[in-house]
């Protein structure tokens, strides 16, 4: 990856990156630009760097477009300036969905992978999962309820280093979000989740709804919370 920085080039990644980065390109269109992994620079800036210094270094910086800065085609990246990349806003959730299917191959069919705020289960038992509340980590503002799926969660209060600053970064200004404090998405992987979970911070529920087969919780800085009208689960507030 830190090559990739360095300048232009095609970078043959290894196979399971497929799934990785045609969801980012998805969701990439899906909230207009505000969702790109091509904003490693603007949170090196901020602080949130290789060596995590949560240090601010200087000022956040828009990524770049996506069709002006790289091309994806199922195998390369090809990058025609440099470029720095975070792939943090799915790649847990990713790595979650590649255990389990190490653990599937070994011939476990009920487990649970729990990575901190990603949660995958496999299994025909159903899973009750607290929705922790971003304005007091002691308290939840509810409860889901998956079985054989995943649930995501993201919060502007989770790796925040200072005032306003935390890793949730609108590519489109190079900004930490401010509207939305916290999200959790439930769907089939745990890719798709953890990514959904990051885009319902930028775009519309429903217009993610059209692309994306999941159920969704968000909480917005007023303490407002929105969820599908399919969630399984319930909302004390």
């Amino acid at each position: 990856m830190s090559r990739i920085g360095e300048g232009a080039g095609r970078w043959v990644l290894p196979e399971e990156a497929g799934e990785l980065f045609e969801l980012y390109r998805k969701l990439y269109r899906a909230t207009d630009g505000a969702m790109s992994p091509l904003i490693g620079r603007s949170l090196d800036a901020l602080g949130y760097d290789r060596a995590y210094s949560l240090r601010p270094s200087g000022d956040p910086v828009a990524a770049p477009a996506w069709d002006e800065a790289v091309a994806w085609d199922g195998e390369a990246l090809t990058t025609v300036r440099p470029v720095s990349l975070d792939i943090g806003a799915a790649g847990k959730g990713h790595l979650v969905d590649l255990v389990g299917g190490v653990l599937r191959d070994s011939g476990h069919s009920q487990f649970v992978i729990d990575a901190s705020g990603d949660i995958r289960h496999w299994g025909t038992d159903v899973l009750r999962v607290g929705l922790e509340d971003p304005r007091d980590a002691t308290r939840a503002i509810g409860i889901a309820r998956i079985s054989d799926a995943a649930i995501c969660s993201s919060a502007t209060n989770r790796r925040q280093w200072g005032a306003g600053l935390h890793h949730v970064v609108d590519a489109m200004t190079g900004l930490p979000t401010s509207t939305i404090v916290a999200t959790w998405a439930i769907a089939s992987t745990a890719l798709a989740a953890d990514g959904l979970a990051t885009a319902l911070f930028f775009a519309n529920p429903a217009r993610l709804s059209e692309l994306f087969d999941f159920r969704w919780v968000r909480m917005d800085a007023n303490g407002r919370v929105e969820f599908s009208p399919d969630l399984d689960g319930e909302l004390f507030t």
